[in-house]
Formats: C-alpha cells, structure tokens, sequence
C-alpha cells in the first residue's frame, strides 16, 4: 500500500484500470455468449444463475440504505431499489430479467425458486450483499463502482445476442435497455462519493480493494457457468440441467 494520497484523478484511474483488468467482460464465457458460440441451454443456465444476481441487488441496496446518515445520501440511493424493484408489479429490473427467462424457455417458478442455482452462485452472490452489511459505507459504495463498465458489457452483450440467436428478440432482452441510462447515473454518483471520501492512503487501498472483490465475485460466477456448462461439463447435484 502506497503511504501517499493519490489525487482524485488519479484515484479515478487506479479504479478504471482494476475494471480494465478484471472486469468479467474479458471472461471467456462472456466472449463466446455475444460471439454465438453458446446454445440455448447454456444461455438457460446463465439467465437463470445471473436471476439470482439481479433478485439480491435491492436487498444489497436496502441493506446500504438502512446504514446511510443523511436523508440526501438515502433518497439517492433508493432510486435504485425503485430500478430493480419497480412501483409496482410486473414492473423494474427483476420483472424485466423474468421476462428474459421466460423467453429463453425456463419455467418461470423454477427461476424464481432459486433451486437450480450453482452452489458458487449462490455462495458468490451472498457474499456480495454480507461484503455491504459488513464493511464500511465507503467500502460499500465503491462496491458498486463495477457500474462504471457495465455499458460495455451491456453493448456486447445485446448487439451479439440479438445478431447470432434466432430464438433472441429484442424484448426478450428488454432488460438491458434501461440500464443503459441508469448504471452510468449511478456510477457517476459512487465515483464522485468515493473520490471525494477516500481521503488517506488506507481509505483508498479499501475501495480499490473492494472493486477487486467486486470484479472477482463478477468473475467467479462465469467461471461456475463455464465449468458446469461448457467445460469439462461438471454439473453439481441439484443444479439445472439444460433439456437435450
């Protein structure tokens, strides 16, 4: 650890290279997905593991909401339970990922259930949201500084889906389009927090430490699909098996 306050540009770009580094848009099961080298029960398998992603972020949220100090911090950060959750049913980014399921053919109680889940998803995932109820708040928002590289990932992964899978539309993957706009107003908000807050040498070791468990959580989840699902093909117990 540098003993040396980095400058907030300089801050801004050590994080920015740990997302050029280990973001998991250069995973390889991420590359063969906007590629078309995936079939339909491997594109199952990863909405339906990725499900259990979207259905905790606002419990993550809620979980950081009821932490926060000031009402000004709070009613910004609520917004995203409002993306997620919606205002009402059938509504937000959790009826929006359902509405991918549904159209790639999964049964929609099974998503929901959780069931078919890998065990590292799950594991991964729950670590995500105890890494925010158990660090600190500026731990907790540089958490979510994974959003500066989401509109890559989201360009990638659309524009490949949409041009090599038939069974694919453009309202299956629904989803996605809001969170063009969104993840880019939240980041903004977390980058400017961070840099404003992370103000002595250990502050800024935490939060690039935290991005990097960040990225790595994003990471392992892939390489659960990949083992499981692509190569060597090691499905554990329980866990959904594609039809065919």
């Amino acid at each position: 650890m540098s003993d040396r306050v980095l400058s907030p540009d300089e801050l801004d770009a050590a994080l920015r290279r740990i997302g050029a580094e280990r973001y998991h848009s250069n995973h390889p099961f991420h590359k063969m997905m906007y590629q078309g080298k995936l079939n339909r029960g491997q594109l199952q398998a990863w909405a339906l593991n990725r499900y259990y992603y979207q259905c905790r972020i606002p419990i993550k949220d809620a979980t950081l909401i009821a932490r926060l100090p000031t009402p000004e911090l709070r009613r910004v950060w609520r917004r995203r339970l409002h993306d997620h959750d919606g205002d009402a049913p059938n509504t937000g980014g959790i009826a929006r990922w359902l509405k991918l399921t549904d159209g790639l053919g999964l049964d929609r109680d099974y998503v929901i259930s959780t069931e078919g889940l890998l065990p590292i998803t799950r594991f991964a995932v729950d670590a995500y949201v105890d890494l925010v109820r158990d660090r600190s708040i500026l731990e907790g928002i540089a958490s979510c500084l994974t959003e500066l590289f989401s509109p890559t990932i989201i360009a990638e992964r659309v524009g490949g889906m949409l041009a090599n899978y038939d069974f694919i539309t453009a309202d299956t993957l629904g989803y996605f389009t809001p969170r063009l706009d969104q993840a880019p107003q939240d980041a903004e908000f977390a980058l400017a927090y961070v840099k404003e807050h992370a103000r002595t040498p250990e502050q800024q070791a935490a939060v690039q430490a935290v991005l990097r468990i960040k990225c790595d959580i994003l990471w392992a989840m892939l390489d659960a699909l990949y083992l499981a699902y692509v190569e060597p093909g090691m499905i554990p117990p329980g866990a959904f098996v594609p039809a065919g």
